[in-house]
């Protein structure tokens, strides 16, 4: 018999209206990495709250080294040895390392906080984790990545013997990436089983020793990662074969709609410059995309054109043709069509708690009033539904609360906000970010269906073959100013030749 750690048979979950989850097989051997891949909406975070307690009314069995079990909270099956950490961390930005690490399993003596025994302990397992951090250091202050790492230090003082990690790297740059990914290997290596969730299917075939595959609630396949390739994943989640990620665009590319030049952007805060003497332009019907590691400036370039940046900002503007004074807010962008599709669309590009029509049409609510103040919510319903129904937003109703929407289809609902306000320019910032391979696909197909209608659209991404697959030319950025500029309609730019522009050759 399989030396089995975890066992769930027949696992069933109904939501009203909904079976999340229907008769589902999976188990993790002792000293391995499972990675669990599926569509956003397949059952992979339902499954796993259930296994970690979040969910308690289900139908199935679960063994934990051979015996059953049934939590009924997060600190059951933490006492258990199982630990969660989510790609929405869990960390208090305000506390410092050891603070969080210890949080809510303070260790006391005579009513008193050991603080000593609470920092060496700390120290020890960052020192397990090669991560060179002082313990009185504030989580705030800390990369994404070393956040990353002190969540797994949280779980391992937990002693947790299988670690559930929910798409570690999708905020992380490639170098933190190939860091999270080492770890991952190490933890292994010292016995610990791995649950690894990504869409990033090149780091599931690298890292995972099996590969079991969800696909509408249901276990599709489950077997070793060696017998996988991409396009086996691909087809076993999606159902069907997808022949190219990137369609050809032979849209006629058009005249400059929007030029900066000398860009420029001040942090008084920080005292220092982020964005420096950028020139950058974008033509109607072009793809033009931005690349460069986390903290190059490609968000604070576009959110200072959009005009959302507090900070100095200098240089000269030029929109629609005409030189111009840059935008003064977001509302006078938006009303002269440009818009920014922001790269957190959890906290800054939705209303989690509102349904889709009201996420839909908040940024032009304008084209609905009548009478001065009245808002025709006929005519709003209609053109929500409308747009819904063109980008394949996956729901009952527009009245479907978006915070119960899956990853890829709340990204359909930044996108119909965008494109309700009918812009000229819009700039997506990671619009792919933690969604599924088969909803960036029907991303890719729109940004290509926008730029047939003449919008300029510019592409901010972390992923560069997403950035090679769509774009006509490529800037990259480093160190808040452009280090490299690319026509990738001329010839065909490598991976390589970005990465080094992005990093100098570092």
């Amino acid at each position: 018999m399989e030396d089995y750690i975890l066992q769930m048979s027949h696992i069933t979950k109904e939501f009203p209206g909904v079976k999340a989850l229907d008769d589902v097989t999976f188990g993790i051997r002792r000293g391995e990495v499972h990675a669990l891949v599926g569509e956003n909406g397949a059952g992979k975070s339902t499954l796993m709250k259930i296994l970690s307690g979040e969910h308690t009314d289900y139908k199935g069995e679960i063994l934990l080294d051979g015996q059953k079990v049934r939590f009924k909270g997060i600190k059951q099956s933490e006492a258990a040895g199982i630990a969660i950490i989510h790609q929405e961390l869990g960390l208090i930005q305000t506390l410092n390392v050891c603070e969080n690490i210890f949080l809510g399993d303070e260790v006391c003596q005579n009513g008193t906080i050991n603080w000593d025994f609470e920092y060496k302990r700390s120290k020890e397992l960052l020192d397990n984790l090669n991560l060179k951090v002082n313990p009185t250091t504030r989580v705030g202050n800390l990369g994404i990545g070393q956040q990353q790492q002190v969540e797994i230090a949280k779980a391992l003082n937990k002693e947790c013997k299988i670690l559930i990690l929910d798409e570690p790297t999708a905020p992380l740059p490639e170098d933190d990436s190939e860091n999270l990914l080492r770890l991952v290997r190490e933890l292994k290596a010292q016995g610990m089983s791995i649950v690894f969730i990504s869409h990033k299917l090149n780091e599931v075939l690298d890292i995972a020793d099996t590969i079991t595959i969800l696909r509408d609630g249901q276990t599709i396949d489950s077997r070793p990662a060696a017998e996988h390739t991409e396009d086996t994943l691909v087809s076993g989640m999606v159902g069907r074969e997808i022949t190219t990620r990137f369609e050809p665009r032979n849209c006629e590319i058009g005249d400059v709609m929007l030029k900066v030049s000398d860009w420029s952007v001040y942090d008084g805060i920080n005292d220092k410059w982020i964005v420096q003497d950028v020139d950058l332009e974008v033509r109607a019907g072009e793809v033009v995309g931005i690349a460069g590691m986390i903290g190059a400036g490609r968000t604070e370039l576009a959110m200072s054109i959009f005009g959302a940046m507090e900070g100095a900002v200098s240089g000269k503007f030029e929109y629609l043709g005409k030189e111009r004074p840059r935008f003064k807010n977001t509302s006078e962008a938006i009303k002269n069509g440009l818009f920014y599709s922001s790269e957190d669309r959890k906290r800054y590009g939705l209303v989690l708690t509102s349904d889709i029509a009201y996420n839909s049409s908040l940024s032009s609510l304008g084209k609905f009033v009548r009478r001065g103040f009245f808002i025709n919510r006929d005519e709003e319903y209609v053109r929500v539904k409308e747009m819904a129904g063109k980008l394949r937003v996956k729901t009952p109703s527009i009245l479907q609360r978006v915070g119960n929407l899956s990853g890829g289809n709340q990204q359909k609902v930044c996108l119909a906000k965008a494109l309700m306000t009918e812009p000229k320019v819009l700039i997506l910032d990671e619009a792919t970010r933690g969604i599924d391979i088969g909803a960036k696909t029907e991303i890719y197909q729109l940004i290509n269906q926008m730029t047939e209608q003449g919008i300029a659209v510019i592409v901010i991404s972390s992923e560069l073959p997403e950035v090679l697959g769509l774009s006509d030319r490529i800037y990259v950025m480093r160190g808040g100013k452009i280090s490299g500029e690319f026509s990738n309609k001329e010839r065909n730019i490598t991976q390589e030749e970005i990465g080094m522009a992005a990093t100098g050759g570092e």
